[in-house]
């Protein structure tokens, strides 16, 4: 069932992929066990004629067994799995790597808003870009979203990253990704946030060096045209 999951294109979606692995064998075996000892149960001991039904306290060490037994096995598993998940999470959620590129992503009813600093690289000055809908990366590079949400709570995901974060009204949160594979990958919100949810849709383009170098000029041609600071921009790092 693994195998339904969105080609990944991410550097950390391999750990996020493994603990999905780990949860998905784990609970599944256990899951199959639960329900094969319920039905022989059910079978074994069902209402016969002659045969009375009798309570059992659970008194004797036997018995406790049965329970303790089986919540040790749960108890050590889940830590095995906390352990795992405990290494991505700090990995995607509590890192952010140096000469990221930077964007600020706005979620609104029902919109993203992508804007980019421009060649001065600061934001906040008349040179920004802003782009709704539609995201431009550059293959190879960490990419570091600065999110915050106009109104509601909103959820971006990208599915072929294994990158979700939600967004928050009031807050100010930082992400990061990083794809090695060109292409035009979909984006959502994963956060029912009103009636028309289901349309806050876009795209993320993940584009080589010399693509992303060519969208920077056409997006600043003035600035590519005098002092080349959308060229140092593209190949900064």
């Amino acid at each position: 069932m693994l195998s339904w999951l969105p080609h990944n294109v991410s550097t950390f979606g391999g750990s996020v992929d493994s603990t999905i692995s780990l949860i998905y064998y784990i609970v599944g075996a256990w899951f199959l066990a639960a329900e094969g000892l319920l039905v022989f149960f059910a079978l074994r001991y069902r209402r016969k004629r002659g045969r009375s039904a009798f309570y059992k306290r659970g008194e004797t060490a036997r018995q406790a067994a049965w329970i303790l037994i089986p919540a040790a096995v749960v108890l050590c598993l889940d830590l095995g799995i906390d352990a795992s998940g405990a290494s991505t999470w700090h990995l995607v959620k509590e890192t952010l790597p140096a000469n990221a590129v930077q964007v600020q992503v706005t979620a609104e009813r029902f919109a993203w808003k992508f804007t980019y600093p421009g060649p001065d690289g600061k934001f906040g000055t008349p040179d920004d870009v802003t782009l709704i809908n539609e995201l431009h990366v550059p293959a190879g590079r960490p990419v570091e979203l600065i999110l915050r949400s106009k109104d509601v709570i909103h959820s971006l995901f990208i599915p072929n990253f294994r990158f979700r974060q939600d967004v928050v009204p009031g807050r100010t949160i930082d992400a990061w990704f990083e794809s090695r594979t060109p292409g035009t990958y979909e984006l959502g919100c994963s956060e029912l946030c009103g009636d028309a949810h289901f349309d806050m849709r876009g795209t993320v383009m993940v584009q080589d060096s010399k693509d992303y170098a060519a969208w920077l000029h056409k997006t600043w041609p003035s600035a590519a045209a005098g002092s080349g600071k959308v060229s140092a921009q593209a190949n900064k790092g």
